[in-house]
């Protein structure tokens, strides 16, 4: 700051003292007052006016440097409303108090930003972990076969067997990359969504039908029975009730049975997925929808990543899907997704038979 751009910001001050001081002098002149002393007087005031100008000037001018030094010293320039020098005018107080509000909210969102950035980072850690598997499996498949001698290559059980397992090991290969896929994207599903009118009953047949060897594999028996209709997008609802059939066959009994319905219910249409398989301890429960969360049957089973139904959760809140869980330890467990009924969409649903 210099003397010029400081004038310049009190030019509004000088100009209405320079006018008082025209209009004091025009009316000590009117009335008789000799002229001496009305030039005592503009001097008198004029020197007042340069002393309180000047010790401005300098006050400001030694505030604005500490400023600049700290800004200089510091790397993190966005706290600089926490390290501002202490000052008696009231502008200066205001000003402090703005930019502590304004850096409280700079700092929750860089929080906010590094966590997503952390647990986005952590997911892909285990992402890459987990899809090592599969492929090292596939690769132990062809390393076997070829090992295994022509003629038990060429039986056509074993090429059947071996196709149908590296087919199995592919598809959790593509079940990994989506799951990635569909994390990434989470942050801003807006972008990629597209609200219709969606049959679950034909959501869940293509889910089933997609999964299929695994569902053969672990001798899966399924039912659905979806008779309502709901809006939301067919894709990322595909996606979530995949996630959760695979999760429940990570758990499933001897004689597993899946079962999907729909209900009605008080806020919406309800989607059910009931499985009969090890249940959940009931202080886990509430915790299934956690990032990580494996629980006691996940850790004893050494299969779970703890991030399929925490991205159900996760999913299911953007899409504005409501998602909760019921269990009884030892008889199987219950997944329930509630659509709400649109108030908007109902008369024109009623309009459509006319």
């Amino acid at each position: 700051m210099n003397v010029l751009s400081f004038l310049k910001d009190k030019c509004l001050l000088l100009l209405l003292h320079a006018a008082a001081m025209g209009a004091l002098a025009a009316f000590l002149g009117l009335t008789g007052y000799f002229l001496a002393g009305i030039a005592l007087i503009l001097i008198f005031w004029s020197l007042i006016l340069g002393i309180w100008l000047s010790a401005t000037y300098i006050s400001r001018k030694k505030y604005f440097s500490e400023i600049e030094n700290i800004l200089g010293q510091i790397d993190q320039r966005h706290l600089l409303g926490e390290l501002l020098p202490p000052s008696f005018s009231l502008e200066d107080k205001l000003y402090r108090r703005y930019f502590k509000c304004s850096n409280k909210a700079a700092i929750e969102q860089i929080r906010r930003t590094e966590e997503e950035q952390k647990e986005y980072r952590e997911y892909i850690e285990g992402w890459v972990h987990e899809i090592k598997a599969p492929i090292t499996g596939i690769a132990s498949i062809c390393e076997n076969a070829g090992k295994g001698g022509a003629a038990r290559v060429q039986e056509e059980n074993a090429w059947k067997e071996m196709l149908r397992t590296i087919r199995m090991e592919n598809r959790k290969i593509e079940n990994y990359v989506d799951m990635a896929l569909y994390y990434a994207r989470s942050g801003e599903v807006y972008k990629d969504y597209f609200i219709q009118k969606t049959d679950l009953q034909e959501v869940a047949a293509e889910v089933l039908a997609k999964n299929r060897l695994l569902f053969i594999q672990n001798h899966v028996s399924a039912s659905i029975d979806c008779k309502d209709f709901v809006y939301t997008d067919r894709k990322w609802i595909a996606f979530i009730l995949e996630q959760i059939a695979l999760n429940s066959v990570k758990y499933c009994s001897e004689s597993p049975v899946f079962s999907m319905y729909t209900r009605a219910g008080q806020h919406g249409v309800v989607f059910v997925f009931e499985d009969n398989g090890a249940g959940i301890p009931p202080e886990e429960v509430s915790r299934i929808f956690e990032k990580g969360f494996t629980g006691s049957n996940g850790r004893a089973r050494g299969q779970a990543t703890g991030m399929g139904l925490y991205l159900c959760k996760k999913l299911c809140g953007r899409l504005g899907v409501g998602i909760s869980a019921e269990s009884v330890l030892g008889m199987g467990t219950k997944i329930m997704l509630t659509f709400p009924i649109s108030n908007f969409i109902v008369p024109v649903e009623k309009g459509e038979g006319h």
